[in-house]
């Protein structure tokens, strides 16, 4: 759990950067949006790729040899001027969080199994918190300079994961793991697809909240760049409230239950974050959505490792894959809308992909 706080703390940090980032480039919404595409863009595939490497060397080794290397690659973005630097520096922060992903969520499936717990949601709570305090110290501590401020903020969650890494203990299974023969997409499980068809929806609104919640509440509330980023904080806060209560929550309501309770409390967010002009309904719609989109992820991480004893890290990299897909093509998305229309408009575009995941819902046990 440790190490799910510690590792996104990097990426919070960028979060609460990108209206300073937007400012200090002079990025029109459109363009900023083509820049983010340089995340997904290098996350998406590379998936596959860390699903392997992490099955053979396991994950205690990749987070040792990554979280150094990440610490790098988040500031390079600071050193971008323009649109295609920023592409390129954001598309390499992708490719080295694909295989710290891979390796969280592979071990975090494995330990649900073999000690028979229910902690998926909960590991996931402390992954929203890291972003969280990630983008509250890069605010607290702009004042030093935004490069200074995301360093120190990374250079010492990633000493803390290293150690936390290479104390975990070793798992049974990771041997057969190791040795298993990678699948094509033809092999694997159909439900694995309408799991991921879940996910991809609610990841939708988790992307776009993350990467526009800043530069939305900026709009709204036309404050300095900087405070802006407290948008960031409130909506991971409650993100990780949500991923806190998850594991309870699906043990009273069954999965089903409390994936219908979760969207539809989105929904009603992102009602109040674009039917109203108040600040205020506009933190409200930033809470609810939060805890709305707080459980699909963990939800789909213990399903997707549940079908296969030797292939978790494949069936979840495959799952984040299409999850990812959402996540991070949908922010650029949104960008794009907003530059036609308004930001307040491609926000409201969140609701139809809400309301199919509501329908998707039935794909979980009720108990």
């Amino acid at each position: 759990m440790s190490l799910f706080m510690l590792q996104p703390m990097a990426f919070g940090a960028w979060l609460a950067m990108i209206p300073y980032i937007k400012e200090t480039l002079a990025l029109s919404k459109g363009q900023l949006a083509i820049a983010l595409l340089g995340m997904p863009i290098a996350l998406v595939p590379t998936l596959q790729l860390a699903s392997r490497v992490v099955a053979k060397i396991g994950p205690r080794k990749t987070f040792a040899i990554l979280l150094p290397i990440q610490t790098g690659v988040v500031l390079l973005p600071f050193l971008a001027t323009s649109v295609p630097t920023l592409f390129v520096t954001l598309a390499a922060l992708g490719a080295v969080v694909a295989f710290l992903e891979v390796a969280l969520n592979t071990y975090a499936g494995r330990l649900e199994k073999a000690e028979a717990l229910n902690i998926m949601s909960r590991c996931h709570g402390f992954w929203a918190l890291g972003v969280m305090i990630g983008s509250l110290l890069a605010t607290q501590l702009f004042g030093l300079g935004p490069m200074v401020a995301v360093f120190l903020i990374c250079a010492v969650s990633a000493a803390l994961g290293i150690w936390s890494g290479l104390s975990l203990p070793k798992l049974r299974g990771e041997e057969e793991a190791a040795n298993a023969k990678p699948r094509k997409l033809s092999q694997m499980p159909k439900v694995l697809f309408l799991i991921s068809m879940f996910v991809f929806a609610v990841s939708l609104a988790e992307g776009a909240m993350a990467d526009w919640a800043a530069v939305y509440l900026a709009e709204r509330w036309g404050g300095a760049a900087e405070d802006a980023g407290i948008a960031v904080s409130v909506f991971a806060g409650f993100l990780a409230a949500g991923r806190f209560m998850g594991d309870y929550m699906k043990g009273r309501l069954g999965a089903r239950g409390v994936a219908r309770l979760t969207v539809g409390l989105a929904l009603i967010g992102v009602a109040c974050l674009t039917l109203t002009t108040s600040v205020a309904f506009t933190f409200i719609g930033f809470s609810l959505i939060g805890l709305g989109v707080s459980i699909g992820f963990p939800l789909g991480i213990s399903a997707a490792a549940s079908l296969d004893d030797t292939h978790e890290a494949q069936n979840i990299a495959t799952m984040a894959m299409i999850a990812m897909t959402a996540f991070l093509f949908g922010p650029p998305l949104i960008g794009l809308t907003a530059e036609v229309f308004s930001l307040r408009v491609a926000l409201m575009g969140l609701s139809p992909g809400l309301c199919l995941a509501f329908w998707l819902t039935r794909i979980f046990p009720k108990r």
